[in-house]
């Protein structure tokens, strides 16, 4: 395969992917974990990136493994790589060119967000970059910063001073969009990312916000999952299929 293409320039202050973004800015699981999250992943991160998308949009599904999981999934998860499907989509960047991303999720979601991004394509809806996570090293933090749109991570949900519990990530079940240009805001006060500060006016629309009533979050609300922007700490990347 070719190799992926992003579609702008990140200026936030944090590590940024391997290709190359185009301008400054992006209720509780469905099953209970039983298992400690171990912190030390058992693979090797793949380094396989999507072709370059050739005009119009299509979706490739194809199952995964660990390795293809790299440190994104480790022992003691709450779904295995059986459970995920990697999906290569078509998206529209900040350039207005289709380029080719790549989402890990789950297989019972895959019909639901390959709907969810023929709907964004078809309405011209950018996105900064669509990587998998285990390029970031499984860093929720890098992948952010960089303005990155992901899905799975086997990882816990940020819940500052509350108890630890899986995120819909580690499902396969969420997915963050441009976070930039879309930032959470914690209960704690922090910006993640930091760059997304700039983005906190939500009345100021830009091109790739999710806003009430957006191509985004209409998008998903069409298919029944909910959006984080709707929450007493706004996380206004986040959407899930179970709305937490």
């Amino acid at each position: 395969p070719g190799p992926a293409t992003t579609s702008g320039t990140t200026t936030a202050n944090r590590p940024a992917p391997s290709t190359t973004p185009s301008t400054t800015p992006s209720t509780t699981p469905s099953t209970t974990p039983s298992t400690t999250p171990s912190t030390t992943p058992s693979t090797t991160p793949s380094t396989t990136r999507p072709p370059a998308s050739t005009g119009g949009f299509t979706a490739t599904v194809n199952p995964v493994t660990a390795a293809d999981l790299g440190p994104s999934w480790h022992a003691g998860c709450p779904v295995g790589p059986q459970s995920l499907r990697r999906l290569d989509l078509t998206f529209v960047g900040f350039d207005g060119a289709d380029h080719t991303g790549r989402l890990v999720v789950s297989a019972a979601v895959v019909p639901t967000v390959t709907e969810v991004f023929r709907l964004l394509h078809a309405a011209h809806f950018p996105i900064r970059s669509m990587l998998t996570i285990d390029h970031f090293g499984a860093s929720d933090e890098a992948s952010l910063a960089a303005d990155n749109t992901a899905a799975f991570n086997c990882r816990l949900a940020v819940n500052p001073g509350g108890p630890p519990h899986w995120s819909t990530h580690a499902y396969g079940e969420a997915i963050d969009v441009n976070p930039i240009e879309n930032p959470y805001v914690e209960s704690n006060g922090v910006i993640d990312p930091m760059a997304g500060a700039a983005y906190l006016d939500r009345s100021n629309r830009r091109p790739g916000m999710a806003v009430t009533g957006s191509t985004l979050t209409t998008a998903f609300a069409a298919a029944g999952w909910g959006w984080g922007g709707r929450w007493a700490s706004p996380d206004y990347q986040h959407f899930s299929r179970t709305g937490g």
